[in-house]
């Protein structure tokens, strides 16, 4: 079957007020960009509370649907067939021929839904899909009628045109992009971090990312496995800003002045810090980590009040109360587990303590910060001045 265009549902956009359209016009506006990496030419309109996607030229049908299920929003993609009125008898053939190309084998139990949009239409709703439910036995004699769970629902909605489509396939729902603001992820190179980017974008935020490099500790090819995994999270955020900062300097530094065992919540806390400094640079609302609650010693409940403790801002952890294999599970399904897993290290894991403080004392990691007064602000001023920006994704 040669599908020309794909009915586009969303869900949650559905129950807005009176400012559903402009959440409507950011999808329309998501699905576009989508479909620019598709060869071919399509056309995204909004009539009606639907939305389709219509090709105006040949393309591949398998990436065009890639695309659409990465685009957030979408809560459902149905490859459609629009026929004009031209008649009950023409309406008949044309769900009968639809059928015998989308279905090579005849053994399935089916359902006929119709809604009928246009009240002028001449056949009501239930008489549509009774004579339609039996031009499709005479048709096909080894299909079957069951009205509670049929395997196949045909779908037929009678507007201006009429719509055939009996495929529903599962987007991944949330909200557009661009519609909640935006906020800096702290990215690393390992699986958490990028899933909990995938998750906030998931609700309709623009993702930056801020990743921490600490040459020659960290090699080059960590630094383009992040790089590698921001633009594995932009095939659904959009195009993702890097930020690399070079931490060297800053690390070395709480290394020779600072406790051993506290050196790991000193390091995060520094690189909050430095994190809200770009986010608040580059218009951003809020940080964003992979932290779960107990994953690590840096991130029991005492850690996490401590690394709190230098934000201004909201900090989100989507993923604060998911085991690992949940975790792992998320990644697996939008791609970036396998890049997580190389194993190249990142700055955090260099200069990790062999026993690392599990319940900081805020007052007492604030006295050690004390010792780095004499340099650190310089440090993370230039920091902050020197990072890197690489654009992740289609722009």
């Amino acid at each position: 079957m040669r599908y020309q265009s794909f009915l586009i549902k969303y869900a949650e956009i559905g129950v807005k007020g009176k400012n559903r359209y402009m959440f409507e016009d950011a999808l329309v506006k998501q699905i576009r960009f989508a479909l620019k990496a598709v060869d071919g030419e399509f056309e995204v309109v909004k009539e009606s509370g639907r939305i389709y996607a219509n090709a105006l030229s040949d393309f591949d049908f398998e990436d065009a649907l890639e695309a659409l299920e990465r685009v957030f929003g979408v809560s459902a993609i149905c490859p459609l067939v629009q026929v004009d009125d031209l008649g009950f008898e023409e309406l008949k053939k044309q769900v009968v021929a639809y059928l015998d190309q989308v279905y090579q084998e005849k053994d399935f139990t089916f359902k006929v839904d119709a809604r009928r949009a246009n009240k002028q239409y001449p056949k009501t709703s239930e008489e549509v899909n009774r004579d339609l439910g039996e031009v499709i036995l005479e048709a096909f004699p080894g299909l079957s009628v069951d009205v509670h769970h049929p395997q196949v629902m045909v779908h037929v909605e009678i507007r201006s045109r009429i719509n055939l489509y009996s495929q529903v396939i599962p987007g991944p729902g949330g909200m557009p992009v661009g519609t909640n603001g935006r906020a800096m992820l702290l990215l690393s190179g390992g699986i958490d971090s990028p899933v909990a980017g995938y998750m906030i974008a998931k609700r309709g935020v623009v993702i930056e990312a801020v990743y921490f490099h600490a040459p020659p500790y960290t090699s080059e090819r960590a630094k383009e496995k992040v790089v590698e995994l921001a633009r594995l999270v932009s095939a659904y955020a959009g195009p993702i800003r890097l930020h690399i900062v070079n931490f060297t300097d800053i690390q070395l530094y709480i290394y020779d002045q600072c406790p051993h065992e506290e050196l790991t919540i000193i390091m995060r806390r520094y690189m909050m810090r430095i994190g809200e400094l770009i986010a608040r640079k580059e218009k951003c609302l809020g940080l964003i980590t992979g932290e779960s609650i107990g994953q690590v010693a840096s991130q029991t409940v005492q850690s996490l009040a401590a690394t709190n403790d230098v934000c201004t801002m909201p900090v989100f952890r989507p993923v604060i109360g998911f085991d690992k294999q949940e975790i792992v599970d998320i990644a697996e399904r939008i791609g970036t587990f396998e890049t997580s897993i190389q194993p190249f290290e990142d700055c955090c894991t260099i200069f990790v303590a062999k026993h690392p403080v599990t319940r900081p004392d805020i007052r007492k990691i604030r006295h050690s910060e004390g010792k780095l007064a004499e340099r650190i602000d310089g440090l993370v001023e230039t920091a902050v001045e020197t990072a890197e920006v690489v654009v992740c994704g289609r722009s």
